[in-house]
């Protein structure tokens, strides 16, 4: 029987356009109340009345209660009131990505916002008439997806998870209810956009800088902001958020690694010393 179906049967409330392989729960109350895994979707009324944990079939359980904390004490959330992060966090739902998984493409119909709880996710746009590109790695507590609310024209971002990835989604739906029963949330949301704004004008200033290895310096502590898991990306990722090609990206974390700011591994970069980057990356020879 397909969710049509069981819609139809009245047994079960599930939001179709959210990855069958995805077994999720969402906080009670919210409209978009569903559960289902790969091979079974589980009727609501099976389900405990206090919903606060996401479960997985393969996968380590996230207390919903410490991903509200995380996002009330990283980025954008953590400076808006505490009634609007509350109205958000109530009406958001807790999401899981496998690695390579897409959380949205460049040019999709219009959608909600994503909040960073956990892991690394890759950050990708060019203009219109271009595929989209590695610029960025979302930083926990970060938000985007604001585009879609506020001009109502397609995604300008892609969103993929690299690591295991957490994130809280805030459904466009809700966003309009907000904004119905209290214009001024639209400043709040606008606070994100702004962020995202102090991000792309700090990744224009660390592309104007001459040398290579002061742009790729610049890349690496710009992914420290995550704290000190290992950046999740090749050297020809670091290349393409550096403006530098691989031979400049290898020969550069060598001797970075000489100096002690960094160890390479397959596939990942560890930060040693942050501070030590930032000061050579800020150097104007």
């Amino acid at each position: 029987m397909d969710a049509a179906t069981m819609q139809s049967a009245g047994k079960y409330d599930i939001e179709t356009p959210f990855d069958a392989k995805r077994h999720a729960i969402c906080h009670p109350g919210l409209t978009l109340r569903y559960t289902y895994t790969q091979n079974e979707i589980v009727p609501l009324e099976q389900l405990q009345e206090n919903l606060y944990y996401m479960r997985f079939t393969t996968k380590e359980s996230l207390k919903r209660e410490t991903a509200e904390t995380i996002l009330r004490q990283n980025g954008w959330l953590s400076g808006q009131t505490e009634t609007f992060q509350s109205e958000v966090l109530r009406r958001s739902v807790l999401l899981h990505f496998e690695p390579g998984e897409v959380i949205y493409h460049f040019g999709d119909d219009l959608g909600g916002i994503y909040g960073l709880v956990y892991g690394a996710v890759a950050v990708n746009t060019a203009p219109p008439d271009h595929g989209p590109r590695l610029i960025h790695l979302g930083a926990v507590g970060a938000w985007t997806g604001e585009d879609s609310f506020l001009t109502r024209k397609p995604r300008r971002l892609e969103l993929r998870a690299l690591t295991q990835a957490w994130l809280m989604h805030l459904p466009l739906e809700q966003m309009d209810q907000m904004a119905s029963a209290d214009p001024m949330v639209v400043r709040n949301f606008c606070q994100d956009l702004m962020d995202g704004v102090d991000v792309l004008i700090r990744i224009i200033h660390d592309l104007q800088k001459p040398d290579p290895d002061r742009r790729i310096a610049s890349v690496l502590q710009r992914m420290t902001w995550n704290g000190e898991q290992p950046i999740p990306l090749a050297q020809t990722d670091i290349g393409t958020m550096a403006c530098a090609s691989r031979r400049q990206v290898n020969a550069a974390l060598k001797r970075f690694a000489e100096n002690g700011w960094v160890k390479t591994n397959y596939r990942s970069i560890s930060v040693l010393n942050a501070d030590k980057l930032r000061r050579f990356a800020a150097e104007d020879h």
